[in-house]
């Protein structure tokens, strides 16, 4: 019988993961409310079981939290999940920016938890960038690298730092592309044709922050430090938040 996986969260980081599991694992999707838990359904049609009490979560040997970026978000989701999975379960989460070790405190499991950073959308990308707190078992360890392969993925295992490695090197690029964008007068699909054909980037960095959504994107940018360009700002303010509000730099409609 396959290993029964626990995913909290029904956004599309959650849903995509629950979608590369599904050929490997049994998975049980936990979402909010009856509206996220519908919506979660029609992404995921038989990929995995959805349901909206934790406690169905309770035999799960591992669960994947990824819920938002919120440090009282994640932290009021570890104490629910802590009356409901066992001793042994090792829980996880999906964060790149908040402190490992902060969240393996508030987890009340530091020993069985880490962090497992999947990228979207997740069954296209192939890396997880793995970052665990000094209290995590080796057994823990071996776990989840052997959950990363069973999904397909690479492992690479990062220190605890805001951004891991692909975050932190990544929105410095993007945020330089809507300042060059500023200065120089050039169109975001100049600027974007430049990248994927002149550097065989797969998509252009002003396309890119599109995807990933613009709120999104100042979110890590502050996590990391890096300076944000007011452009940014004033698109979000507008409410172009790129491809899920159908406007940012591109126009979707």
């Amino acid at each position: 019988m396959p290993e029964l996986l626990g995913i909290a969260g029904s956004g599309a980081i959650a849903c995509g993961l629950a979608r590369a599991a599904a050929d490997s694992h049994e998975v049980l999707l936990w979402a909010r409310s009856e509206a996220s838990a519908d919506r979660a359904c029609g992404k995921l049609e038989d990929a995995a079981r959805v349901v909206t009490e934790l406690s169905e979560l309770a035999s799960c040997g591992v669960v994947v939290e990824a819920v938002a970026e919120d440090p009282g978000v994640k932290r009021e989701l570890y104490s629910l999940l802590a009356a409901v999975l066992s001793d042994e379960a090792i829980l996880a989460t999906t964060t790149s920016s908040l402190s490992v070790a902060g969240l393996a405190a508030a987890s009340g499991r530091p020993d069985r938890f880490a962090a497992l950073h999947v990228f979207n959308p997740v069954h296209k990308m192939e890396l997880v960038e793995l970052s665990f707190p000094e209290e995590a078992s080796e057994a823990t360890r071996a776990r989840l690298r052997d959950l990363c392969g069973r999904l397909g993925k690479t492992a690479v295992e990062v220190p605890d730092s805001a951004g891991f490695v692909v975050n932190k090197l990544l929105f410095p690029y993007l945020f330089d592309a809507v300042r060059l964008l500023e200065r120089d007068g050039l169109g975001p699909d100049s600027i974007d044709t430049c990248m994927t054909l002149g550097a065989g980037h797969p998509m252009g960095p002003l396309a890119l922050l599109d995807f990933v959504g613009l709120d999104v994107a100042v979110a890590i940018g502050e996590s990391i430090g890096a300076d944000i360009p007011d452009r940014l700002r004033e698109l979000i303010a507008e409410g172009r938040l790129g491809r899920k509000t159908g406007r940012g730099f591109y126009d979707y409609g």
